[in-house]
């Protein structure tokens, strides 16, 4: 054996038993150089290649970039996405165990929400830990600027994400004290207590509707406007309907076509078509834009559709998912302009029987705009006439008989179908949706409630039965792949808490009825108009599973479809865009889908929905926290909605704002959190909450920048 091989082997007999020494600790070259006593760079140069040595046969495992541990012989490595959960702990998917596991916060090991990590798992305790975060989530954090003498920090502790983010000197630059700021992770040394930030921008003052909607976008990784490129390439879209493309269609401009939608409405999607074929038989054709035919696979405004996935909704603004000139003008069926569509059309008796169904591209011209006060005054007065009070163009008019007469007839066929439905399992929701009037500022100065009405369910049902049945068509030609909407049975131990809360208000749902549906909507229906209308409602939708996309069917529970699928909003969501691609691919013989791709598409558009849905709930928690600003001291009735280890969660009867009602908070006893059946007890009154209790409540605190309400119990 030559020389160098001699040194070498023996520093890594050396270097083994330093790590055996401290085989739960991470070190580098330098460190085990300084610690053997190793001087020179030769020598050191060896301790790397020892190092990787070590590393490549698998004793020796790379925690972070050049600094490695002991891999101890009973540990198994994972490599998965990790999830911040909201009590601090960590969970991770491993495809190869088919499982999920948490992992303690002391073992995260610095690794954050959206990480890619490795992950050790002990075979015999089945301890998990972080050895290793292979590559940080690129997300972007919001926070406030708090400044020191020569360094800041960004207050970005809350939800999942729990800790602050440290800035350096250098990257303070211009910004200032109590700002809002964006900023991204640039390293977290080992050691140190927060990560290292970069600011890359503010985006105002905390507490102003401006600022706070940007920092909701922020916070769940959505954008609030499109890079020039994308509405320059909208901008260069033909607008002309081309006479070519107008052959290849089927014409529908001469039949009575309508749009109905809410009053401030931008996009119109959908149009209904009525023909009267006889007393008996009618021609419905439910059109839909055909954003497809402008969204090219290739393009820039394509790739940025796909990354958005929806449109979002917050309370003072729309973030749509495509830009401005496809979503409000070319793709917008407006009155009186020809448009390209893409519809189902049906025949049906006036039993609503589907008797006939054909599907294709179209093109149409919308004979009138409707808003939906508009059609439900028509439908309950059974008149012609449209008082100003209500119209849209502000001023009394008459609409023709042939639009009444296809009003009469789309709510009498749509009344049939909702009925079908229920008969058949749906479960009806007419839950409140609350929504603010904003003045010129986007303050809110009232509350309101949006009405529900016949116009509503009209459009509803037909957009329905599009969904289904064009899930139903594309089933029936066999193994081809396609994008369903699913939704699961609901979750049994929610049931059953749920059965525990209505008792309470004397509701008599069985949670192990056979005809869970048939219950619910009997639940619905008993606490409807009531004052815990609006928590009974909120409940049963918890107790639901989350719907989905997915290319593997199991049908949609809460709507009682054995096939559904989302075709009649291309505007605002992209699975809508790839349901017409497929459809129109299978009706012209052709298929280039691959059904793996597919499915990741489905889950990246499901992810993003939920993205979305939590920033619209922001949004309105935010505007409820601005609206009882100036409240501060008034009583009101509540209802407990919520309990937690930290008090009661209130909502406001009158307004449906929520606060808390915080254990520390409330007087004249010792109150203890009950996990079991999760109620709060007083020590020595024994007095009791629980969910569904009504109190009365005082407003205490309203903290816009944490989007938050305290609550003092009235006594």
């Amino acid at each position: 054996m030559s020389k160098a091989k001699k040194e070498n082997k023996e520093i890594k007999r050396k270097v083994l038993k330093f790590y055996k020494k401290y085989p739960n600790k991470t070190f580098n070259y330098k460190q085990i150089a300084s610690s053997l006593g190793f001087k020179k760079d030769k020598d050191k140069n060896k301790i790397i290649g020892v190092l990787l040595s070590l590393s490549e046969k698998k004793i020796l495992f790379e925690e972070r970039r050049g600094k490695y541990v002991l891999r101890r012989k009973e540990d198994t490595m994972y490599m998965s996405k990790l999830t911040i959960l909201p009590s601090g702990k960590g969970k991770v998917y491993l495809k190869e165990k088919k499982e999920e596991l948490l992992i303690p916060k002391v073992k995260l090991n610095r690794a954050l929400d959206g990480d890619l990590i490795n992950i050790s798992i002990t075979d015999k305790s089945k301890k998990v830990r972080v050895v290793k975060v292979l590559e940080r989530n690129k997300k972007e954090y919001v926070g406030e600027l708090v400044l020191k003498s020569d360094y800041g920090f960004v207050l970005t502790k809350r939800g999942v994400m729990y800790t602050d983010i440290f800035i350096e000197p250098d990257e303070i630059k211009n910004y200032k004290d109590g700002e809002k700021v964006v900023v991204i992770i640039k390293d977290w040394f080992e050691g140190r207590d927060a990560p290292n930030g970069k600011i890359i921008k503010s985006i105002g003052q905390p507490g102003e509707t401006e600022t706070e909607m940007h920092a909701i976008l922020h916070e769940y990784g959505l954008p609030y406007a499109f890079p020039k490129s994308v509405n320059k390439e909208a901008e260069r879209l033909n607008k002309e309907i081309d006479k070519n493309e107008l052959k290849r269609r089927r014409d529908f401009r001469k039949e009575t076509t309508i749009t109905i939608d809410p009053v401030n409405a931008k996009d119109f999607d959908d149009a209904l078509s009525l023909k009267i074929i006889n007393d008996d038989l009618f021609e419905i054709g439910i059109h839909i834009a055909d954003v497809s035919h402008y969204l090219k696979e290739d393009s820039l405004m394509e790739k940025h559709a796909f990354e958005r996935g929806t449109s979002i909704y917050l309370v003072d603004r729309v973030v749509p998912m495509l830009p401005e000139k496809l979503s409000n003008e070319l793709c917008s069926l407006r009155e009186n302009e020809e448009k390209y569509t893409f519809s189902a059309v049906f025949q049906m008796n006036n039993k609503s029987e589907v008797l006939n169904e054909w599907y294709g591209k179209t093109v149409i011209k919308s004979d009138k705009r409707f808003s939906y006060e508009e059609v439900n005054h028509v439908l309950q007065k059974k008149t012609k006439t449209i008082n100003k009070h209500i119209s849209l163009h502000k001023e009394n008019y008459k609409i023709s008989e042939d639009l009444y007469d296809a009003l009469i007839i789309f709510s009498d066929l749509a009344k049939t179908l909702r009925k079908e439905r229920i008969n058949e399992g749906a479960i009806s929701f007419e839950r409140k949706e609350v929504n603010f009037n904003l003045n010129n500022k986007n303050e809110p100065v009232s509350v309101f409630y949006k009405e529900y009405g016949d116009a509503n369910k009209l459009i509803e049902e037909f957009m329905l039965l599009a969904n289904k049945r064009v899930a139903m068509y594309v089933t029936s030609q066999k193994k081809k792949p396609f994008v369903f909407r699913v939704h699961d049975r609901p979750d049994q131990e929610k049931l059953d808490n749920l059965q525990k809360t209505t008792s309470a208000f004397g509701h008599d749902f069985n949670s192990k009825s056979k005809n869970i549906n048939k219950a619910l909507n009997r639940l619905l229906s008993q606490c409807k108009g009531k004052q815990e209308q609006n928590l009974i409602d909120t409940l049963v939708l918890r107790s639901m599973s989350k719907a989905e996309y997915t290319t593997k069917n199991i049908g949609h529970y809460g709507l009682g479809f054995d096939y559904y699928t989302h075709f009649t909003s291309p505007i605002r969501r992209y699975p809508d865009v790839l349901v017409h691609r497929l459809l129109n691919s299978y009706l012209e013989d052709k298929q280039n889908t691959k059904q793996i791709s597919l499915e990741e598409v489905c889950k990246h558009s499901s992810v993003k929905e939920q993205l979305a849905t939590k920033a619209e709930r922001d949004s309105i928690k935010h505007m409820q926290v601005v609206f009882m600003q100036n409240k501060i001291g008034e009583e009101y009735d509540g209802v407990i909605s919520g309990i937690t280890e930290r008090g009661i969660y209130v909502e406001i009867i009158e307004n449906k704002c929520e606060g808390l009602i915080r254990l520390k908070d409330m007087k004249g006893d010792f109150y203890i959190y009950n996990t079991e059946n999760h109620s709060i007890f007083g020590r020595y009154t024994k007095q009791k909450y629980q969910l569904g209790d009504m109190l009365r409540i005082k407003v205490h605190n309203a903290n816009v920048r944490k989007r938050f309400l305290d609550f003092l119990l009235v006594e």
